[in-house]
């Protein structure tokens, strides 16, 4: 990946063409997707070089690891694990690793509370139901390890996440510090709560204007991961300003929550003072996309797809493998060294051949093994 500086105190203004609308899957789509697996997007036209600092996979001898394994995989990851199984078999071809469908994420990670399943392979978080689920199955909580990026913008696999605001406003760049102070009841990372654009640094005639809110009624995956990623700090998890359609009393009237992500960009290009949270896929209005900085005076990122492949911008997304790990206790073998191989070079090069999502830089995999390695 080439160096550039696309921060924000170089790159005031950023702009990108509104995507075609995409729409939610019908019942006939969700249907063939879980029997089969989601069909692959068309590939950007860009493509991210692998990181040279990632490491070689260096592999066991080949009779040292053996057994049968069933696994679960989300319909849009159900080619890329096949894909991996399929080159980590040739090494170990005494091991047999199945990821069968129903492909669903949400059944996959409650297989994997009920010991049914060695690993799942999900496209998101997991929802706090399934990791509050499984710790009460197990006395801790699942092993969630990235296995790689999400995609840029491609319509249902895990695009990465953008603010919005209409394109007449004149700010440019949040700190998420910012941002919790507007969205949050919460604040935990500081500050005197948001209520208008002059709290937020415009001046002039926005100064006094109210800062309306739109976002996404919970549970959802776009709103878990704002919540985890904006809102939660220091092992605190934030709760959200209540909303229209919240079901709290009394809502708040300067906030908005929709049941899906499909209309946010219209609710913000319709209303001169909103702001909304929206996966790059769904940016379909001319609205302002925001460069977002994760401390207060850093350097602020604008959502291209090199900061997104880079992982520099702050809202770039992850997919997971999880497992069943008890902390101080090794994985079990085969499991531990399929993890391995994903987050090694030659794993993160299918990743790059499969053209929908995008390869983990080194320091995120270096993470995954160091979670790995947790052990006596």
């Amino acid at each position: 990946m080439a160096s550039s500086d696309d921060t924000a105190e170089h790159l005031t203004h950023w702009a990108v063409a509104p995507q075609k609308p995409v729409t939610p899957q019908t019942d006939q789509q969700d249907a063939y997707n879980k029997a089969n697996g989601r069909p692959l997007p068309t590939p950007e036209l860009l493509q991210p070089t692998l990181d040279a600092k990632l490491a070689d996979y260096r592999a066991k001898p080949k009779n040292s690891l053996q057994g049968n394994y069933e696994c679960g995989a989300s319909d849009v990851l159900a080619d890329l694990s096949h894909r991996w199984i399929k080159e980590f078999e040739k090494e170990y071809p005494k091991v047999h690793i199945a990821v069968n469908p129903p492909y669903a994420g949400s059944l996959g990670a409650l297989e994997l509370i009920k010991g049914n399943l060695d690993c799942v392979f999900v496209s998101r978080e997991l929802k706090p139901t399934d990791v509050q689920g499984f710790h009460d199955a197990f006395g801790y909580d699942p092993l969630s390890i990235p296995i790689s990026g999400g995609s840029y913008r491609h319509f249902g696999f895990l695009d990465s996440v953008g603010f919005v605001v209409n394109k007449d406003n004149p700010i440019d760049k949040l700190s998420f510090a910012q941002l919790d102070a507007a969205l949050s009841t919460t604040r935990n990372r500081g500050g005197a709560a948001v209520r208008t654009w002059g709290d937020l640094g415009a001046t002039g005639e926005w100064a006094d204007k109210p800062v309306h809110i739109v976002g996404i009624q919970p549970w959802n995956g776009f709103e878990e991961f704002v919540r985890q990623r904006v809102l939660g700090s220091g092992g605190k998890r934030g709760e959200w300003r209540p909303g229209a359609a919240s079901g709290s009393t009394p809502a708040d009237p300067d906030v908005r929550w929709e049941k899906t992500v499909f209309n946010i960009a219209k609710d913000v290009e319709q209303d001169p003072y909103a702001i909304g949270y929206t996966g790059m896929a769904y940016v379909d209005r001319p609205v302002k996309v925001l460069s977002l900085s994760q401390e207060a005076g850093g350097p602020a990122y604008a959502p291209t797809y090199e900061n997104v492949a880079s992982a520099n911008y702050p809202l770039s997304r992850l997919t997971y493998l999880n497992v069943n790990k008890r902390p101080g206790e090794r994985l079990d073998p085969v499991m531990e060294e399929l993890t391995r191989f994903i987050l090694s070079k030659q794993g993160q090069r299918t990743v790059g051949d499969q053209q929908a999502f995008l390869p983990l830089r080194s320091g995120q995999a270096a993470s995954g093994l160091k979670a790995l390695d947790d052990a006596p």
